[in-house]
């Protein structure tokens, strides 16, 4: 008994740093030394839905449906295809993703501020012309309020969901608002700040959605080819499973993914939050021990 005790620690550890070094990167203990320990005033106070939110496992779950949705947008999708080398870069773009999603919740102004300049440089060059004749460039207003709408309520979907203390009515409407302020630092205009504006930015979007080849490429290998040893795929493989269960069905027949019956569906959703509460525990902060 005694042993498996001490081994606890150990197993939660190693667990944790795996996770967090796929996440983060090889910079992720300097940037979180940065993050969250630079003093000086935040954009968001400690009280702020938007930390709650984006510092809750069910994220994983949550990103990986808002990779998805929003690969349902031609232009996005033509943007992230000739631009964006998340085949041959995938763990690197997310590691860029965390880190500035971690700066702009937990970081100071100044930081957050830099961050978003660096994003809005990066967009400012991503233009092009889509198999199909049309025009995009990463910069438009319209087309980042698409991404912006996908990615917030996919994460707000997680956390209820997946998240280990959901909020009420009042913390999420909290939490769309806190988003709209990152969202309008990147050039979104009027971005939503509360659920019902949501929904409904969301719904007005419905008409320019459209899944083309690379979408459904980009689904595949989200899905079934990741850049993963063998034995975490079990575990991503169920990450995976509760995304494609979030998306409205719509989504599911756009992207040609299985619509699963209502009883195994229901079986899906304890598998992710058992997995989303055991990479908690992993990279919980370690505790003295008696």
């Amino acid at each position: 008994m005694a042993s498996s005790t001490h081994a606890l620690p150990g197993l939660r550890e190693r667990l944790g740093s795996a996770v967090f070094s796929r996440v983060a990167g090889p910079a992720g203990p300097e940037n979180r030394a940065r993050i969250h320990g630079t003093p000086g005033p935040r954009w968001f106070g400690p009280d702020r839905p938007i930390r709650a939110v984006h510092g809750d496992a069910s994220m994983f779950i949550g990103g990986l449906r808002a990779l998805l949705l929003q690969s349902l947008h031609p232009l996005a999708m033509a943007a992230v295809e000739a631009h964006s080398g998340y085949r041959g870069d995938p763990w690197g773009r997310l590691q860029r993703t965390s880190t500035f999603l971690a700066v702009t919740t937990y970081g100071t102004a100044d930081d957050a501020q830099q961050a978003v300049d660096r994003v809005r440089a990066v967009h400012s060059t991503v233009r092009g012309t889509t198999p199909s004749g049309e025009v995009y460039h990463a910069a438009d207003p319209h087309l980042l309020g698409w991404v912006h709408v996908a990615e917030v309520e996919s994460f707000l979907l997680a956390h209820r969901r997946y998240g280990a203390q959901p909020l009420d009515a009042a913390g999420y409407d909290g939490y769309v608002a806190d988003a709209a302020r990152v969202a309008e630092a990147l050039g979104v205009v009027d971005p939503p700040h509360d659920r019902g504006e949501l929904d409904a930015r969301l719904r007005a979007y419905r008409g320019e959605l459209r899944p083309t080849p690379e979408a459904r490429e980009a689904s595949r290998f989200i899905l079934l080819h990741p850049p993963l040893p063998w034995a975490a795929r079990p575990p991503y493989a169920l990450l995976a499973a509760n995304a494609v269960a979030a998306l409205p069905r719509w989504a599911r027949t756009a992207l040609d993914l299985p619509a699963l019956p209502g009883f195994a569906e229901s079986c899906v959703t304890p598998t992710g939050r058992a997995l989303t509460a055991a990479i908690r525990w992993a990279m919980a902060p370690s505790r003295p021990t008696a």
